[in-house]
């Protein structure tokens, strides 16, 4: 399998919600299908920065060329800047399928920031 890297697309901005569409050339994103995604500071990292699921509502499908990746507030505030990766994984198929791309996603510290109490 030929893993494609993408770095195109938004920025994580620290304590900010991000989401990011990725559409697919062909219909491959099965209706009913559960996909999950682990974020780290690069592939041979072990520690798992946040982890993203269909279930958990951080992956959602769109239609079948399309799926939409959202990180909260609360998983982008550990972040420091730089950059992170997450690659996507279909979990339903036995046994799990990788779905043969890395993203390498931008982390930004936002200077509007600590609004909240």
């Amino acid at each position: 399998m030929t893993i494609t890297t993408l770095s195109e697309g938004p920025a994580v901005l620290i304590g900010y919600a991000w989401r990011l569409q990725i559409e697919a050339e062909a219909p491959v994103f099965a209706q009913g299908a559960a996909y999950a995604g682990q974020i780290r500071i690069r592939p041979s990292d072990g520690a798992v920065l946040a982890t993203i699921t269909s279930a958990d509502g951080g992956i959602l499908r769109v239609s079948d060329t399309v799926l939409e990746l959202l990180l909260r507030p609360a998983q982008t505030a550990a972040l420091l800047p730089g950059r992170i990766v997450l690659d996507l994984v279909r979990t339903d198929l036995d046994p799990d399928l990788h779905l043969g791309f890395l993203l390498e996603i931008p982390v930004i510290l936002p200077v509007t920031r600590g609004l909240v109490p």
